[in-house]
């Protein structure tokens, strides 16, 4: 029996809602047909405050027809007065088995990537807008020329939570 797609939905988007307390920002971007390795997701938000630590996340909805067990991103952060750290990072995807990781029960999953604060608390250095941007950065084994257009990738986004305590 094949499932509703509207009561698909309509459940990811409960859940969703409901787990989004204690996050200082969160967004999303749809990405249609596919990443494209050009296209860059890119977020402006304000630091809460340069004394407290927090978790920086990059957040991918994916469905199943990503084909990878990996994915990886390059992910630039600006600060206010011009620094910038630009890291290539590696994430897990799915499991030996091919099943996909990340939360949901569906063809639709979450993934709650980590970009800063896991190894060491991240503190914003500056006061003022930050921008981060996004880009994948996936390629077939001996093609130094990427994936053209990564398919599976339904949403990028970005959030920023406070350290928890």
């Amino acid at each position: 029996m094949r499932s509703n797609p509207v009561f698909q939905i309509i459940t990811f988007a409960c859940i969703i809602f409901s787990c989004q307390q204690n996050k200082l920002f969160e967004h999303y971007t749809p990405i249609f047909n596919g990443w494209d390795k050009q296209e860059v997701v890119s977020y402006e938000f304000v630091a809460p405050d340069s004394l407290n630590p927090y978790n920086l996340f990059v957040n991918l909805r994916t469905s199943s027809d990503y084909k990878f067990s990996n994915l990886f991103l390059v992910v630039e952060l600006n600060y206010p007065n011009g620094k910038v750290t630009k890291d290539t990072l590696e994430y897990l995807m799915a499991k030996p088995t091919g099943e996909l990781l990340g939360a949901g029960f569906m063809s639709i999953k979450e993934h709650k990537l980590w970009f800063k604060g896991l190894d060491k608390s991240f503190v914003f250095s500056e006061e003022g807008t930050y921008k981060v941007h996004i880009q994948q950065s996936m390629r077939l084994l001996g093609n130094p020329k990427g994936i053209a257009t990564l398919d599976g990738i339904i949403d990028v986004g970005f959030s920023v939570e406070p350290l928890d305590k």
